[in-house]
C-alpha cells in the first residue's frame, strides 16, 4: 500500500490561490497608487494656478458723480484718471503682464452710495484697441459714431461697428442698490425706520465679483478700462475695481489663442440715446467667422428697464437669439429673488400692502389680517435686482461654419418710450472663439 502525501495533492490549491491573491494585492496597490497620483496632480494644479494670484487696482475709492463743474464737457484728467459725460464715466488705462500660459481672470467691484439714494444701471467696460474711434472722441467732439443704416438701427449709433469704429465689450453690468453705504448706519434718519425685521442690519456696501477670463486677448497691451453710472446727482457713487489674474505654472498649460469679436452694445455712454427700438423690430448684426475658428460662443447681456408699473422693467418678456434665421437661444430673463438683496437697500421706497396672516397667538394659532411693508427693491425684474451684477448668458454655437451670418436679437413684447415712461432693453453681445 502506497502513502499519499497530502501536501502534493494540495499543493496545486494553496499554489493558485497565492497567485490570485499576489494578483488581488496588486490592483489593489495600483489603484491606490492611481487615486494618489490624481489626488497629488489636483492638489499641484491648484497649488500652481493659486500661487501665483496677482491683482491689478485700476481704481479705489474712485467718484462716478454727475457735477459738470468739477468734470465739464470733454476730458478731465484727474491722477491718472480720465472723467468724461461730466463725471459719470471714469476710465483708466490698463496694462497686464504678457501670459504664456492659461491664466484666470476675475473682475471685482465694491461700491457705496456717496450720496445718490436711488438704483441706477452700471457698466464696467473695455475700449478695444482696434477702434480708431471711441467715446473719448466723442466726448471731445473730435470724431462722431460711424452713421447706421437707419432701416437697420433707426439712430442708434455707436451700438455696433462701423467703419474705423467698434463698439465697447462689457466686462460687468450691474444695478446699484438704493443708497447702500451711505444711508446704512442705525440711525440713519432715513433709513432707520424702513429696515425690516428679518435682516440684522444694513450692508455697508456691495462687492461683485465675476470670471472674465475669455476677455483676456482683449488685455494683451495697454487698454483703457472704465465705468459708468447712469446717475444724476452730485454725490453720485466710489467704487473700487480690481481685475486679478492666476497664471498657470504648469508647463504643458500653455495659453489658448482667443479672439473676442464685439458685436452690440445699446448702453447709452454718451452721446447715444434710450434704446427702444426692439419695441418696433428685430435687431440684426452681421459678423464673420474665419476659417479654423473652434468652440465658438455667443455672449449676451441684457436688461430691461422703465421704472414704471407694465413697463420694460416690471414685465417678463422673453428675449430670442436667432444665427441666420434659425432660433438658437431663448428664454425670458426675469429675477424673482430680489426680496434677497433687501439689507443692500437702505434708501428704497416702502409701501404698506394689506393681507391675511396666519400666526402663533398666546392662544395658538391664529389669522389676522395686518398692513406688511413692501419695498421697491424687493420687486422683480427683467434679469436685474437693486444690488445684483448680471452674468452673460452663453450659447454654444457648435455648428457654426466659416463664412458670413447674422444674428437677429427679438424682443417681441417690449414696449416703446411713452413721455416720461423710458421703456428700454440695455443689451450687449460678443463672440469668443479659439484660434
Amino acid at each position: 500500500m502506497r502513502l499519499v502525501d497530502k501536501r502534493k495533492i494540495n499543493q496545486p490549491f494553496f499554489f493558485y490561490s497565492n497567485i490570485a491573491l499576489q494578483k488581488t494585492l496588486k490592483e489593489m496597490i495600483n489603484k491606490k497608487t492611481l487615486i494618489l497620483c490624481i489626488a497629488l496632480c489636483a492638489a499641484y494644479i491648484l497649488n500652481a494656478q493659486d500661487q501665483h494670484a496677482k491683482v491689478e487696482s485700476v481704481f479705489s475709492k474712485t467718484s462716478i458723480n454727475f457735477d459738470p463743474s468739477a468734470h465739464p464737457n470733454g476730458l478731465n484728467d484727474s491722477d491718472s484718471i480720465i472723467y468724461i459725460a461730466n463725471g459719470r464715466i471714469a476710465l483708466k488705462k490698463v496694462k497686464l503682464p504678457h501670459f504664456t500660459h492659461n491664466t484666470q481672470l476675475t473682475a471685482k467691484i465694491a461700491l457705496v452710495s456717496n450720496g445718490d439714494p436711488w438704483d441706477k444701471s452700471g457698466s464696467c467696460f473695455i475700449i478695444p484697441n482696434e477702434s480708431a474711434i471711441n467715446m473719448m472722441h466723442i466726448a471731445q467732439d473730435t470724431e462722431k459714431y460711424p452713421a447706421v443704416d437707419s432701416t437697420l438701427y433707426e439712430n442708434l449709433t455707436g451700438i455696433v461697428q462701423g467703419p474705423r469704429y467698434m463698439p465697447t465689450v462689457e466686462i460687468m453690468r450691474f444695478m446699484t442698490p438704493f443708497g447702500v453705504g451711505h444711508f446704512s448706519a442705525d440711525d440713519n434718519e432715513l433709513s432707520a425706520k424702513r429696515k425690516p425685521v428679518y435682516i440684522d442690519g444694513w450692508a455697508k456696501n456691495v462687492v461683485w465679483e465675476q470670471d472674465i477670463s475669455d476677455l483676456l486677448p482683449l488685455f494683451e497691451n495697454e487698454v483703457y478700462v472704465g465705468v459708468y453710472i447712469d446717475t444724476w446727482t452730485k454725490d453720485g457713487y466710489i467704487i473700487d475695481l480690481d481685475i486679478s489674474y492666476k497664471e498657470s505654472s504648469l508647463s504643458c498649460d500653455t495659453k489658448t489663442i482667443k479672439h473676442v469679436e464685439p458685436l452690440i452694445n445699446t448702453v447709452y455712454y454718451i452721446g447715444q440715446k434710450h434704446p427702444d427700438i426692439f419695441a418696433r423690430k428685430d435687431v440684426e448684426v452681421s459678423f464673420t467667422i474665419p476659417e479654423g475658428a473652434k468652440n465658438v460662443m455667443l455672449k449676451y447681456i441684457t436688461t430691461g428697464h422703465g421704472g414704471h408699473s407694465n413697463g420694460d422693467e416690471f414685465r417678463p418678456q422673453e428675449n430670442i437669439l436667432s444665427i441666420n434665421g434659425e432660433k438658437v437661444y431663448s428664454f425670458t430673463p426675469w429675477r424673482t429673488d430680489c426680496a434677497s438683496f433687501r439689507r443692500f437697500n437702505p434708501s428704497t421706497g416702502v409701501w404698506l400692502r394689506t393681507r391675511t396672516v396666519a400666526y402663533i397667538g398666546k392662544e395658538g394659532r391664529a389669522e389676522k389680517e395686518i398692513e406688511e411693508p413692501i419695498a421697491s427693491s424687493d420687486l422683480s425684474r427683467s434679469n436685474w435686482c437693486p444690488g445684483s451684477n448680471i452674468e452673460p448668458e452663453v450659447i454654444r454655437l457648435a455648428d457654426i461654419k466659416a463664412g458670413q451670418h447674422t444674428l437677429t436679437i427679438s424682443i417681441p413684447d417690449s414696449k416703446e418710450i411713452d413721455g416720461d415712461k423710458l421703456n428700454h432693453w440695455l443689451v450687449s453681445a460678443y463672440l469668443v472663439w479659439e484660434e
